[in-house]
């Protein structure tokens, strides 16, 4: 627990900030895929097939020499090179560069580009919003020289919301109201169900409820916070 002494009388948000920098936020970096099946631009088609075939998955980033990602190809792309048309149903007959994937022949012709990428730092919302936002399923996560360093998938941040309750409430428990605000054992009962988290007790300080309430917030797979806290030691 952090002993540094805060001064007295500071405004709620400003002790939740300090609070919640304590709390370990999953980042992109703890969450991705490091072993990355990548592509050159000159890979042949087949090749590129063979890959995604026999590695199960959706697209793989294309590097240059450097091993920076310049673009990406995903299974929509192979299948419109396979039909031969820019889409199964023939939709962007009209679209010269969707014409032009479906005679690639290399993946530089294949691939989308420019190359739409996360950072290792990034906090899960972020990526998520990331991922939405470009309409993508996966980003190639690169470095701080641009050179990748791994692939975040959407399911990859799914996994991140995807916990147990008993999970939760001993994050609750422990890292929340033990090591951040340092309350003493059933001081505040933790109940979770569903990834909502119901919080009974009291807490010292009046302030100290928006701290608790916004800290539990921020713990990944909680859905929502329910207070019931007074302020003041128990009798």
């Amino acid at each position: 627990m952090d002993e540094r002494p805060r001064e007295a009388g500071a405004p709620p948000r400003r002790e939740a900030e300090e609070a919640d920098a304590m709390l370990h936020r999953r980042t992109v970096g703890d969450v991705m895929t490091e072993e990355v099946i990548t592509l050159r631009p000159d890979t042949p088609f087949h090749e590129i097939a063979a890959l995604l075939d026999a590695n199960d998955i959706v697209a793989a980033p294309v590097i240059d020499d450097e091993g920076a990602p310049i673009g990406v190809v995903s299974a929509s792309d192979v299948l419109r090179r396979e039909t031969g048309m820019p889409d199964p149903q023939g939709q962007d007959g009209n679209d010269e560069r969707a014409w032009g994937k479906a005679r690639a022949r290399t993946a530089s012709a294949l691939m989308s580009s420019p190359v739409f990428t996360a950072r290792a730092d990034w906090t899960i919302p972020r990526a998520a919003r990331e991922l939405r936002r470009r309409h993508v399923k996966q980003l190639p996560v690169v470095g701080d020289h641009g050179l990748l360093a791994g692939i975040v998938s959407r399911s990859d941040l799914l996994d991140t919301f995807i916990r147990s309750d008993v999970e939760i409430r001993g994050e609750v428990e422990r890292d929340v109201l033990g090591r951040i605000l340092g309350l003493e054992e059933g001081t505040v009962a933790v109940e979770v169900r569903d990834g909502d988290v119901t919080l009974r007790g009291h807490v010292p300080e009046p302030r100290l409820v928006p701290v608790v309430v916004g800290l539990c917030q921020g713990v990944d797979g909680v859905v929502a916070v329910e207070a019931h806290l007074a302020a003041g030691r128990a009798d």
